[in-house]
């Protein structure tokens, strides 16, 4: 493996610095970052006041299609952003991607939940909108999926952020002549 792909996966290399960009564009891609993050979690939290709505006896002819319009439109873009970006900036900085146990666990995580949106969410909800709109009515055992998904993510996502502002130290593996961490980083 190349010296400034091993930097970028695992942290710097003893005697090597990761790629770095200027602060300007390190903080305008962190922002994009951060922004992205946060709308996620506005909008799943948006998923979930539909959900328990509908819970209440909302019309499904008005949750489901504006929950499947909220998930294409709105958190399969952001999550695919949150993940590129996140994933951008591990390889920049100091953390690398697969150095630091929180960093792994962040990014796995920002991989499985941007499969599930796209892969499961996305189209479950377009289903679900389609029924609506036909007029099918929907028991509570169907409805308490969009209150239960968007629940769980929101809880994952505050676990996400609070990694990423405690930084919890301790590093995945030592590479050869290094000692691992266990302070923050």
């Amino acid at each position: 493996m190349t010296g400034s792909l091993q930097a970028g996966l695992s942290g710097p290399v003893p005697g090597e610095r990761p790629p770095r960009l200027p602060p300007r564009r390190h903080k305008l891609l962190l922002t994009v970052h951060v922004a992205a993050a946060v709308s996620l979690l506005g909008t799943d939290l948006v998923l979930l006041a539909l959900g328990i709505s509908g819970l209440r006896g909302a019309d499904p002819q008005t949750v489901y299609p504006a929950a499947s319009l909220i998930a294409s439109w709105l958190v399969a873009p952001l999550v695919v952003v949150a993940l590129g970006t996140g994933a951008l900036l591990a390889v920049v900085a100091r953390w690398g991607l697969l150095r630091y146990w929180w960093v792994t666990i962040k990014l796995t995580a920002t991989v499985v939940f941007t499969g599930v949106v796209v892969l499961v969410l996305v189209p479950r909800l377009a289903a679900s909108a389609d029924a609506a709109t036909a007029a099918r009515t929907f028991t509570t055992a169907e409805r308490m999926p969009l209150a239960v998904v968007p629940s769980l993510a929101v809880a994952v996502l505050i676990l996400l952020v609070g990694l990423a502002i405690f930084k919890p130290g301790g590093q995945l593996r030592s590479r050869r002549g290094t000692t691992p961490t266990t302070g923050h980083g």
